[in-house]
């Protein structure tokens, strides 16, 4: 696999791979977007799951914060995680979120 870009997304990719994931098979990738509200949430979830997603919605119990987590089975490659992230981060601007991350339990 390639050196990645330094950058978070590469780092998370590094990390990844430092855990032990296969970064040439499918894993499930959970994006995650901050959100106001639940019922913001809620609105991004419908967008989001039209896209092929599976999404939940959760609050922090300490800090009290949303967020609605996106979830896409795929080979994770640098570029498409970019893709992703922008695509999420246009719907969630719409309505006061933001994307923040990806994380993964790595492969089935």
């Amino acid at each position: 696999m390639d050196q990645f870009p330094n950058d978070a997304t590469g780092d998370a990719l590094n990390e990844f791979k430092k855990n032990g994931f296969d970064l040439t098979k499918p894993m499930e990738i959970d994006f995650f977007i901050v959100i106001p509200s639940e019922e913001i949430g809620e609105k991004i979830s419908t967008e989001v799951k039209r896209l092929g997603y599976k999404v939940s919605i959760e609050q922090d119990n300490d800090t009290r914060e949303w967020t609605c987590y996106c979830t896409n089975t795929m080979i994770p490659f640098y570029d498409d995680i970019i893709k992703i992230e922008e695509g999420l981060n246009n719907i969630a601007s719409q309505y006061g979120g933001y994307t923040d991350g990806f994380g993964s339990f790595g492969n089935f």
